[in-house]
Order: C-alpha cells, then sequence, then structure tokens
C-alpha cells in the first residue's frame, strides 16, 4: 500500500546523496561522485591559497582603517550627539518658555479687557451717577482679585476717568467729597499704615502734575483741555514724596498721552515701555526702573471713551512666576518695535535683557546681554502683538510690538557634556569595531549567493506549508527533485512541463473527520454586508484554527460555511476520534462566544448562529491532484458519512457516528457519548444510530479513560425540517463573563451604541467642534418644539437637508478619532436601554423587530454612504464633480444629521405599541387615539421618544447631536417624517406620498446629477427626492423581512400571525387571521412589497441592495405560494393549543 511507501520519505535527507552535498564534501567522504569533478589541481590550489593570502593581508590593512576610522567617526558623533541633544533640549525649553510667556501676556490682556468691562457695568448700574464722576466700589477689592490673574507680584492698577475744561473745578469738590470713603474702603482691604485723614492730608484735590525736578512738588497740570486725572489706584500706598497721586494727570506723561491716543483712537488696548524713579515703599529712592505699561479704553454708554485703566507690567516679576520645570541658564531679550524712552530720563534704547532660570530673573541691562556664540540657537516669539492700524495714528507715531528672544548660557550647555564619546570610542574600538568589520566581510564574501538562494526556498515552503501538510510537502519537493536536473523541486506541484510522477496520493486507514456547519448562516448573511460576513467567517475560523492546531487536527479546508478537518493523517494518530472530538467541543464553545461578541458590532440575530457538527471515523484515500489550484484532498465513504453526520445533527451539537462512538467506547470513554434516541436515515445507508456528544464530560482532563458516571443528563428535543434537526443540549457551555453576560437585550443596546456613536462622531467631525449646551435660544427651542396638539401636525412633504460639502467629507473620513465623551456615551447608553424597555412583549411589533428594522436602515444608508465615499475620494481634486456626484443620493449623505435622524426613527418607531393596529385603538378609544385620531401608534411613538431624549439627564447627548437651532428642527422633522411613513395603512398619507414619488421621479427617475449652478428649484427638487426616498427606505426596512431569506421571512410572518391571533383571541380584533392569512400575504406581496422594491431600485441610490431585495421579494413570494397554505395550518395547530384554555 502507499501508506507504507509514505513513511519512508519524511525528511529533506531522502533521495540521491549528491542533492544534499557540494562537490568538495563529496570528495572528502569517499563517495561515488566522479573523480573529474572532485579533483582540484595543485597549481590552482596554490593559487588559491595564495589569494587568501593576500585576502588575509587585505582584510587586515582594511581593518586598521576601519578601526580607525570607526574610533574617529564615534567620537565625532558622539559629541555631535551632545551638541544635538543641548540643542533640543534648549529648543524644547525656549519653546515652553516662549509658549507660557504668550500664555501669560494672552491672560494678562483678557483679564485687563474683562476688568474694563465690569467697571463699566458698574458705572452703568449705578444711576445716581456718571462719567467722570464715578467711584468704584470696593475698588480695592476687585482689583487684588483681578491682580492674581496677571500673575505679578508688584501690581500697580490705576483708572482715571476723562475730565473736559470746564468740569475740571467740579472735579475737585468731587475729590473732597468722594476720596474719604474710597481711602477707607482701599485701607481696610490692604491694611495700610496711614490713616484717612493722614491720606487726605497728603492728597491734592485738584488737577496737577509733579515737578520731577523739584523733589515732586505738585503743580497744576500744564495740560489744555481734557485730562486724564488718578481717581483710583492700587494698591493706595503712597509715594516717598508724601503725597498722593490721586488726581495726578496722566496726560502729563508723554508715553500715557500718545499710549491713551491711541487707545481712543482704535478702541483697543495699547502698550509701550517706560523708564520712572520707583520712590514706592520697598524699593531704593530714585532707583530707575524699566517696566512696560498698558491703556485699556473705558467706553461709556453710548460707546464713547470715557477714561483708560492703566496698568503698570514689571518684566522682572513677569519672569519669575513662570514655572516652568528644569528652567537654567536662559537669556532672554525683550526687543521693541518702538525706542524706550522718557524725556531726558534716559538715553532711547528698543532692547532689555534678563538672566532667567527656575530660582526667578535678573534684570541684566538696557542692552542685548546674550552671547553671540550661541545666535544659531536663537528662538524668537512675538510676546506683544497690537492689532492697531498705523493709519489712524497720527503722523509720526510707533505701533509699538515686542518679540521675546531665547538664547542659552554656557552654563546650561556645560549641563549637557558628559564622558559618553571617549565611553562610546572605547567600546568601539575594543568589541563591535573588530567583530562587525570581519563577520560582515566574511559574511559578504562566502553567504552572499547561499542567503539569496534560501530566501527563495523559505518563502516557496512558506507557501506551500500553508497548503498541504507538512510531511506531503517534503513528498512535493521530492518528487520534483527527481522529475527535474536543476531547478525542479522549485515547481514541485507540476504546474510546469515534464514528467510529474507517480500520483501523491495514500490510503489512512484510520480517520477521522470533523464537518462544522454554521446553522442559520445563509439567512443571517442575505441581511449583512459583504464585509461583516467575512468578519464573521475570519473571526470564527481563526479560532477554529488555534483549535485544529493544539489538538493535532489537520484542517483540509472551507467550504462556504462548513468547516472541514481531519485527525489521523498524514501523521498517524491512535486517538484520533478523542482529538477530533474534543477539537469539536472547542469549536462549539468559541462559536457561542464568539457569536455573543460579535453581536455587538455585526448586529441583531448573530447570537442565534450555532454550530452543527457531524463526526464519523474510517479509512480515507488522500492526496494531491496536481495541476492548477492543488490542493490537499479526502476522498471516500468516510467523507460522505462524515457530512450527513453534519447535516442531520443539531443546532449547537456534536453528532457523531457509531463507528466513532464505538472508537470512544473502546478507550474507556463510554460517558462521552448518549444514543439518539431515534435513528436517522443517511442517504445510501438506510437508517443508523448515532450518538451525541456529551460536551460535559468530553471537557475532562486528558486521560484515556473515564469513568461512565462522568454522563450528564442530555434532553433534546428534535423537530424536523428537512434535513435538518434542531437539539438543545442542556450541558452545552455557556460564555461566561464579559458580554457573554449580557441578556440578548443588552447586546442589541449595545450594538445600537456603536452604530450611533459612529454617527455622532461624524456631526462633530463635520461641524468641527462641540458646542456650549448652555446656549439660551436652543434650550427655549427644546422647549417649545413638538409643543403642537399632535405630531402628525407637523408633517410636511418635503425637508430641506444640508447641502453637500467637499470639506466636510474630509472632515468626517477621520471621524473614529473623536471622543465624543464617555458621559455622552453613557447618556446613549441610558437613553437606548430605557427605549428598549418601554416596548411591549409583542411576538411581532417588539425591541427586537425594532433592531431588525434599524440593521436594514443601516444597510441601505451604508449602501448610499459608500457610493457617495468612493465618488469623493477618486474625484476629492475637483469640487464641481464632488457637488455633481452628490446628487446621486439627492443629498441624503451630505449630513450624518440624517443618517442618525432616519436610524433614530427606526430603533423608536414601534415604542409602546400594543399589538394592535391603529383602527382597533380608535375602535377601543384609547387615551392616546383620543388625542392623536390617526396613526395613534406612530404618533405616541414620537412623542414617548422625544420627551424622553428632552430630559435633563440627556443633555450630553443632545449636545452631540445638534448644536443650532436649524439642526434641532431638521432632526424633530426628520423624525416626525420617518416615522409617520410606517403607517402604511393610512389611505391619506399614502396617496400623498405616491403624488410625491409620481412628481418627483416619473419624468425621468434615472437622473441623479445635477448641474453646480441648479437653481432654488432644482434643489427643492432633490429635498423633494430625498424626502421621498427616507420614506420609501424606512417603509422597506419595517418590513424587509419579506425581502430576505425566506427562513428570516417565515420567522417574522410566524411571529406577526401569533401577534394577529392572540389580539383575536383576547378580543381586540374581528376575525380570525388564519382565514385569510395566505391570500393576504399573496396581496401583500403583489400591491405593496415587490412595487415598493422596484421604486428602491428605480431611485438608483441604494446600488446592489435594491436588486437584492426585489429578488427576494419575488422568490419569497413565489415559495409563499407553495408553501403557504401548509404554514398557516401548522401555525394554526400550533397557536390553538397555546391558546385553547382561553
Amino acid at each position: 500500500m502507499m501508506s507504507t511507501s509514505y513513511s519512508q520519505h519524511t525528511g529533506w535527507g531522502s533521495g540521491d546523496s549528491s542533492n544534499g552535498m557540494s562537490h568538495h564534501d563529496s570528495s572528502r567522504s569517499g563517495g561515488d561522485t566522479p573523480v573529474s569533478e572532485a579533483y582540484v589541481a595543485p597549481d590552482v590550489a596554490k593559487q588559491e591559497e595564495k589569494l587568501v593570502t593576500q585576502s588575509k593581508f587585505l582584510v587586515f590593512f582594511v581593518l586598521l582603517l576601519a578601526v580607525s576610522g570607526a574610533t574617529t567617526a564615534t567620537y565625532v558623533l558622539m559629541e555631535e550627539e551632545q551638541h544635538d541633544d543641548f540643542t533640543v533640549g534648549f529648543a524644547g525649553l525656549a519653546s515652553e518658555v516662549s509658549t507660557v510667556s504668550r500664555q501669560k501676556v494672552d491672560q494678562l490682556f483678557t483679564a485687563l479687557d474683562a476688568f474694563s468691562t465690569f467697571i463699566a457695568s458698574d458705572v452703568k448700574a449705578d444711576v445716581n451717577s456718571s462719567w467722570p464722576f464715578v467711584t468704584i466700589p470696593d475698588y480695592s477689592k476687585k482689583s487684588e482679585k483681578i491682580s492674581e490673574l496677571f500673575g505679578l507680584k508688584r501690581p500697580l492698577l490705576i483708572v482715571s476717568p476723562l475730565v473736559r475744561e470746564d468740569q475740571k473745578d467740579n472735579w475737585t469738590s468731587f475729590v473732597l467729597e468722594t476720596a474719604p470713603l474710597w481711602y477707607q474702603n482701599s485701607l481696610d482691604n490692604e491694611g495700610n499704615k496711614y490713616t484717612v485723614d493722614e491720606l487726605m492730608n497728603m492728597t491734592i484735590p485738584f488737577v496737577h502734575d509733579y515737578n520731577l525736578t523739584d523733589n515732586y512738588k505738585p503743580i497744576p497740570t500744564q495740560t489744555a483741555g481734557s485730562v486724564l486725572p488718578i481717581l483710583h489706584r492700587y494698591p493706595i500706598f503712597p509715594i516717598n514724596t508724601g503725597v498722593v497721586t490721586t488726581s495726578l494727570d496722566m496726560l502729563g506723561i508723554q508715553e500715557v498721552a500718545d499710549l491713551f491716543q491711541a487707545s481712543s483712537v482704535s478702541l483697543r488696548p495699547s502698550f509701550g515701555f517706560f523708564q520712572f524713579l520707583d520712590n514706592s515703599e520697598g524699593a531704593s529712592f530714585g532707583q530707575l526702573v524699566i517696566d512696560s505699561q498698558i491703556v485699556q479704553p473705558l467706553t461709556g454708554a453710548n460707546g464713547e471713551i470715557v477714561g483708560m485703566l492703566w496698568l503698570r507690567l514689571p518684566w522682572g516679576d513677569f519672569f519669575d512666576n513662570l514655572n516652568v520645570n528644569g528652567l537654567f541658564g536662559m537669556i532672554a531679550v525683550i526687543r521693541s518695535s518702538c525706542e524706550i524712552g522718557l524725556g531726558k530720563v534716559a538715553e532711547p534704547a528698543n532692547v532689555l535683557s534678563f538672566s532667567i532660570d527656575s530660582s526667578g530673573a535678573v534684570f541684566l541691562g538696557q542692552f542685548d546681554a546674550h552671547n553671540p556664540k550661541y545666535d544659531h540657537h536663537l528662538v524668537s516669539e512675538p510676546l506683544l502683538e497690537s492689532d492697531i492700524d498705523e493709519e489712524q495714528l497720527p503722523e509720526g507715531y510707533c505701533v509699538r510690538e515686542l518679540t521675546l528672544d531665547l538664547y542659552p548660557t554656557k552654563e546650561l550647555e556645560e549641563t549637557f557634556h558628559t564622558i559618553e564619546p571617549i565611553a562610546y570610542t572605547s567600546v568601539v574600538v575594543a568589541i563591535f569595531a573588530f567583530t562587525t568589520v570581519v563577520f560582515l566581510l566574511y559574511d559578504y564574501f562566502v553567504g552572499r549567493r547561499q542567503r539569496k538562494f534560501m530566501d527563495r526556498i523559505v518563502r516557496q515552503d512558506l507557501i506551500v506549508s500553508n497548503v498541504f501538510p507538512t510531511a506531503i510537502r517534503d513528498r512535493l519537493y521530492e518528487t520534483g527533485q527527481k522529475g527535474s536536473d536543476k531547478d525542479g523541486f522549485l515547481d514541485p506541484l507540476g504546474g510546469g512541463s515534464g514528467s510529474r510522477g507517480a500520483p501523491l496520493a495514500d490510503l489512512f486507514p484510520e480517520t477521522t473527520i470533523v464537518f462544522a456547519d454554521i446553522a442559520g448562516f445563509t439567512a443571517w448573511a442575505s441581511a449583512r454586508e459583504p464585509a461583516q460576513v467575512f468578519i464573521l467567517l475570519e473571526t470564527i475560523y481563526g479560532g477554529f484554527d488555534k483549535h485544529a492546531n493544539r489538538h493535532k487536527v489537520f484542517k483540509v479546508e472551507t467550504v462556504g460555511d462548513c468547516y472541514v478537518a481531519v485527525a489521523g493523517l498524514p501523521d498517524p494518530n491512535k486517538d484520533h476520534a478523542l482529538a477530533v472530538c474534543r477539537f469539536a467541543r472547542d469549536c462549539v464553545k468559541t462559536m457561542k462566544d464568539t457569536t455573543l461578541k460579535l453581536e455587538v458590532s455585526l448586529g441583531p440575530d448573530t447570537s442565534d448562529l450555532e454550530l452543527r457538527v457531524g463526526i464519523h471515523s474510517g479509512q480515507v484515500t488522500a492526496g494531491v491532484i496536481r495541476g492548477e489550484r492543488s490542493r490537499f484532498q479526502l476522498f471516500g465513504d468516510t467523507m460522505n458519512t462524515a457530512a450527513r453526520m453534519e447535516s442531520t445533527s443539531g443546532r449547537s451539537s456534536i453528532q457523531v457516528s457509531h463507528v466513532t462512538a464505538d472508537l470512544l467506547i473502546a478507550s474507556g470513554l463510554s460517558g462521552w457519548v448518549v444514543p439518539r434516541e431515534s435513528k436517522i436515515f443517511v442517504k445510501g445507508k438506510g437508517e443508523m444510530q448515532t450518538y451525541w456528544l456529551n460536551t460535559k464530560a468530553a471537557k475532562g482532563s486528558n486521560s484515556t479513560k473515564s469513568n461512565p458516571s462522568d454522563l450528564t443528563t442530555v434532553s433534546e428535543t428534535v423537530s424536523e425540517s428537512g434535513d435538518s434537526h434542531s437539539v438543545k443540549e442542556a450541558n452545552i457551555d455557556v460564555f461566561d463573563g464579559g458580554v457573554g453576560t449580557m441578556t440578548k437585550t443588552e447586546r442589541l443596546v449595545e450594538w445600537n451604541v456603536e452604530v450611533l456613536t459612529s454617527l455622532l462622531q461624524q456631526i462633530i467631525a463635520s461641524r468641527g467642534e462641540f458646542v456650549d449646551s448652555n446656549n439660551a435660544s436652543l434650550k427655549e427651542t427644546e422647549a417649545t418644539i413638538g409643543t403642537g396638539d399632535t405630531v402628525l401636525e407637523e408633517f410636511v412633504p418635503i425637508i430641506p437637508l444640508k447641502r453637500f460639502d467637499a470639506g466636510d467629507l474630509s472632515k468626517r473620513q477621520e471621524a473614529s478619532s473623536i471622543d465624543i465623551g464617555e458621559q455622552a456615551k453613557t447618556q446613549l447608553r441610558s437613553y437606548l436601554a430605557n427605549v428598549a424597555s418601554m416596548y411591549q412583549d409583542n411576538p411581532f411589533h417588539n425591541f427586537e423587530h425594532a433592531i431588525h428594522v434599524t440593521a436594514s436602515v443601516k444597510k441601505l444608508l451604508t449602501r448610499i454612504v459608500n457610493v457617495d465615499d468612493r465618488n469623493g475620494l477618486s474625484m476629492s481634486t475637483n469640487d464641481v464633480n464632488l457637488v455633481e456626484l452628490a446628487g446621486h443620493s439627492y443629498g441624503i449623505t451630505s449630513d450624518p444629521l440624517t443618517q442618525f435622524s432616519v436610524l433614530f426613527s427606526a430603533i423608536i418607531h414601534d415604542m409602546d405599541h400594543p399589538g394592535v393596529p391603529n383602527a382597533q385603538l380608535v375602535k377601543e378609544n384609547t387615551r392616546s387615539a383620543q388625542i392623536f385620531k390617526k396613526s395613534v401608534a406612530e404618533q405616541n411613538s414620537v412623542e414617548l421618544a422625544w420627551g424622553l431624549l428632552m430630559g435633563e439627564e440627556y443633555a450630553a447627548l443632545r449636545a452631540c447631536i445638534y448644536h443650532t437651532e436649524d439642526d434641532l428642527r431638521r432632526f424633530r422633522q426628520l423624525v416626525v417624517n420617518t416615522v409617520m411613513a410606517t403607517d402604511i395603512v393610512d389611505k391619506e398619507l399614502q396617496a400623498l406620498r405616491k403624488a410625491r414619488w409620481e412628481t418627483a421621479f416619473a419624468q425621468n427617475p434615472s437622473a441623479t446629477i445635477h448641474d453646480t449652478n441648479s437653481s432654488s428649484s432644482s434643489l427643492s427638487s432633490d429635498d423633494c427626492k430625498a424626502t421621498i426616498v427616507i420614506e420609501h427606505l424606512i417603509q422597506a426596512s419595517d418590513v424587509v423581512h419579506t425581502m430576505q431569506h425566506w427562513h428570516i421571512y417565515r420567522s417574522w410572518n410566524e411571529k406577526f400571525f401569533l401577534e394577529c391571533y392572540a389580539a383575536y383571541k383576547s378580543g381586540r380584533a374581528d376575525s380570525d387571521p388564519s382565514e385569510n392569512w395566505y391570500k393576504g400575504e399573496i396581496g401583500f406581496f403583489d400591491f405593496y412589497v415587490i412595487p415598493l422594491a422596484k421604486k428602491l431600485e428605480s431611485c438608483g441610490v441604494f446600488g446592489v441592495s435594491s436588486h437584492e431585495y426585489l429578488n427576494y421579494a419575488q422568490s419569497n413570494r413565489d415559495e409563499w405560494i407553495r408553501e403557504g397554505q401548509r404554514l398557516v395550518q401548522e401555525y394554526l395547530a400550533k397557536y390553538k393549543e397555546m391558546f385553547k384554555d382561553e
């Protein structure tokens, strides 16, 4: 037999020995290789030896050069690396300093602007005062709080109102009257050592200047016209001259006057440098200080300039509080676009230098103090930028802008110097240079050809090993070697020319074959996208492959949803039956676990898929049929019987033949099998006694013996349908933990969470940002929308949809990276759970059916989106073509909010459905019927779902769905129209839809591309078509079971019959549905389902799905004509028994 010869060809070393050795090896071993091939002439050997010697000297010389070069290079590179580290380290530190500095400046300006607005509001609120005769209540406290935002140790904040010439005398009286009040307020807050009386004694009430050359002697202001006397100052401490600054005219300071003039013209804050002699407490008298000043204009009720808010910005304090970790050894140079100077106090300049580190800042001088050596390390960023237009200002006025230049110091550079260059150089010399160069040189000359050759062999070996068992692979190689003098072993499958030799086939007398088929797969796949089908199969089969490797089972092939594997070949295994049974047990469990997990991502009914397994043992012929696409195949009666074991097995059950059962029993594993109660009929074999595999017992240890008492009770319920049997087995392991602990409803909720979250990400991506949920106008609209008498009143024939935007498309393609927030996702999950709980426990109109409808809506929308996405990606360089191509869907996919609304409507469309038609509700005069009159169930669903969504606990979810009133109104209108479309009984609504369809599609139903310059009427035409398509989409999805696989249709048809029959038996229906169910379904197909499917096809937006739906609808109608009457009788017999006591 060939199985005997097979054992002789299992290794690479078999066959002609010359194939495995070089000529040199053959000569040394004294083999049969001819002498002419093995002999090497002496002179040739000498030449070769001389060449080798020369090569050694060359290698030695090259080695010296390499070591020297490597040593030098290593040292230089390490030095450069340290320098690079220094450059990168300083750049990162400087970048952080620049960023923090700019943020502090921005924060300061924002706080100053807010404070000026606050002051204006306080004055406006006081009806008894007006500018300039105003006081700021609690000015000291407010200034103290706002100063905390400035981050300055020595803030100086002044309020100066604008006083006209005719108001100067009144100003003096005003100051004498009001100054004691705010002096007291300031002293109470600041704890100053002075009293109010002392401050009043130092106060000069009239508007004045100081004579800087005469010991600060006060003199009447020299400013003609309006003046800016100081009203409030924080802190209030007096200067050392014994006077306070109240009524000091700020316009007497030229730089302040210039800044105020600029702010008055631009109504924007202005800033500049200034020098002054700091005589404040805690400072040395006469100390020259250079700071910045900021003038913030104050405006009155009519927008006129009424004064200014003046702030001193001490740069020393500014850099003291940067809070940058690791700040050390840095020079900060502030450059002004205008000169710094104040009269004759100092020479004009435009540069200030500071030394800054983590301990603080030190003023270095009014010059650029950095070392020119570090010029190329400069990090320069704008610090203060003015948005004042120079053309608005007087000629010669300089608009100031400040730049922050940062340089490193030598001290900082030294921190990056280490001994690493020397250390690494030593390591290279000692180890890596010599060994690496010698190895690479040797490997280059000796191994180059061998590597190329072996790379080719490994690549081919990997490919072949994935297709054939290892031993078969080796035999294929061996056959190729014998059939070719050169490279025949690289064509082992005989695809080329030449002799193929004897067939590669063997008889294996002891094997066990397993067939595992996914029950319900065909019907499930009919409702899924191709990608989802392959996700399921790849995930499940991937798990099966792992089990096959673990149990030493060989995977033969997968045919559709059937997985075929075998044990006992090509390597003999006396425990082949045991290995296959354990493999099958693990596959059943993996199937359960995987479908439970995948239901969250692949949608409803995924967890209903189950594995049907059949096992048979016996001899089998196995081999390779060579030629194109060769593969390893099995033949024989054992294969056929194993396939019959699978086809007659039960769901989530493992049926084994009596042969396999006998093998298990003979191994002492009688507890592993349970005889089937009735024999099965196998084509070509007649009746057979088969057995169920007891998976609980099979889960035991790897011991070859098992106590029969391991058997657990197996209860089975068999219902025959064709060749298949449905079996419920109590001892199949159940997935424990994670998704498996969820109920089916919870898994369906989780699937909806994932689907809707994806659309919410696209909604947020298309608008570019989250929006404040505290929008008062939006909240008002939320409170008023949908408060009419009935929902039906809100129905409109045309819904204006958002127009196509190419920019939105590019944003939405990156939407998966957007996080909607844990709060919003939690609220979405909570909302869907509440929706599910509000569905009644009807056989048909229940939450599971709503999700079935939702899955169909998602599939149809995906068809539209895929077309639009492909168009968008392929035409992304031409916006005009993008707009034209967007017309394919009439704008449905231009806005993710539209898609979200339709899916949302599908989920909620049957909430609280009572299980009887609207006519019955009207007849019973229920509360909802009294309110809505018609379309009762649909309007009630909208009211319940909307009222729940508007709850305060779902604010974050609503903020993700819509962010403007227009979005809210469009969302509401889409929900109303979509849910109302599910009422297919209302003749008035149906007639309206039919008329709109004829208007929109009758003239040119295939037109899908519109001119980019189309008028509003053509846009309305698009909106009309889109509205109608959406309504027909939800209608088709509501009855999608009629347009899917026969088993899906039959299942939902029976559930609907049960719901109608239950209504009849409970007195809520006038007639027995069984009397007209058969003919009614035919009429439903002829006058509603098939015409609806044809409309989906004719509108041209759903791609192949519309053809698929139409084909299934026509096929189901034909099947119903053949089987319908029998099925109705089965329904009736089944449910009469259920309701016999009623």
